[in-house]
């Protein structure tokens, strides 16, 4: 059995705050107590209360702004000698730093989060940090290596009924499956994270089980099954301002759209979705984003040797943020649209075309 979904970011004045509680609503609750603690000089209370600012801020894709908030409340707990809110900052500035694409400062403060959450006795702090090291090396493609800390996390989750963190771990897990070619695994995991968020009433998870439902649906040739679920998961990131699952959400229904070979419908909903990565500053979607972009174009009749150009230039940008997975994609994608890489394509149009 898995209990309600709780989010254990919403501390002190702030539990009462649900997992769905619209993000607007969050920032406005979290900056009114942040205020009340900053006057009374309560700095555990302000340290977590920023926290909730902080997570708002950056799901909002308010980057500067959540910035400045971990920050803050990072140095509230660390005056109040509070290790577990200490923790829980250090998580969200991680967090903060994979959305945008700084993996190897992601990396750093996640360690340093699970460390004072084992040293502070927070339990959550310390798998929360531990799921965002797995995610970022999940993320990065680096499965081998992830694998068994997310099969670890949702056996912990499992045991102790946490619906939300299960709900984390299956679909990870469910990714590295889809990634690596066993959809008929990632399909019945992502299924079961489905069900058991919306059980568990976490609105959030299900959107993005929803996701990664419709891509293996869309990848089985069934377009129409896979916007729908889309369209269903739009509804709550629009209801929860849940800005950077809207624009993957997005990304995705582009994906289908492009699979389908509707590729005009495909190039304005690719174009949509990078310009909300690019409002949020988040590298990452904004790079897939653009590959998409490209490859839509192409289809659409653009030239070898621009589609070339981009596809290069993408090749560039994924390796300094160190997407490997992301990286392979733009080398099949020029075996997909038979483009050649740019100093290939010089050396043959020198030679003559093969």
């Amino acid at each position: 059995m898995h209990s309600k979904a709780f989010a254990p970011e919403y501390q002190g004045a702030l539990t009462a705050l649900s997992v769905n509680s619209s993000l607007t609503d969050v920032l406005e609750e979290g900056t009114r107590h942040l205020r009340a603690a900053e006057a009374s000089g309560e700095q555990r209370e302000v340290a977590r209360s920023g926290l909730a600012v902080a997570e708002a801020h950056r799901r909002l894709g308010n980057v500067e702004e959540a910035d400045r908030a971990w920050k803050a409340s990072y140095r509230a707990a660390r005056s109040a000698g509070d290790l577990g809110a200490m923790a829980w900052a250090l998580w969200s500035g991680g967090t903060l730093a994979r959305q945008r694409g700084a993996l190897a400062l992601a990396f750093r403060l996640l360690r340093l989060a699970a460390d004072l959450g084992k040293r502070g006795g927070d339990v959550v702090a310390r798998g929360y940090s531990l799921a965002g090291l797995a995610e970022t090396g999940r993320i990065q493609g680096d499965y081998q290596a992830v694998a068994v800390l997310h099969e670890q996390l949702l056996a912990e989750a499992r045991q102790r009924g946490e619906a939300r963190h299960t709900v984390w771990a299956l679909e990870g897990i469910a990714q590295i499956h889809r990634n690596t070619g066993s959809y008929d695994t990632a399909l019945a995991m992502f299924e079961e994270a489905a069900d058991i968020a919306g059980k568990a009433d976490d609105r959030r998870g299900r959107a993005w089980a929803l996701r990664g439902m419709a891509d293996i649906v869309s990848l089985r040739d069934d377009p129409e099954r896979a916007l729908a679920l889309l369209g269903e998961a739009e509804l709550t990131c629009r209801e929860m301002n849940l800005s950077s699952a809207l624009a993957y959400n997005h990304k995705m229904r582009a994906n289908v759209l492009y699979r389908a070979r509707r590729y005009e419908e495909a190039r304005q909903v690719y174009e949509q979705a990078l310009a909300e990565f690019r409002a949020m500053s988040e590298p990452r979607g904004e790079a897939l984003a653009r590959l998409g972009l490209a490859k839509a174009r192409a289809r659409l009749g653009r030239g070898h040797a621009e589609t070339a150009a981009e596809l290069g230039e993408l090749r560039r940008t994924l390796d300094r943020i160190g997407l490997r997975h992301a990286r392979e994609m733009v080398d099949k994608a020029h075996a997909e649209l038979g483009v050649l890489p740019l100093a290939t394509a010089g050396d043959d149009a020198e030679g003559g075309r093969r």
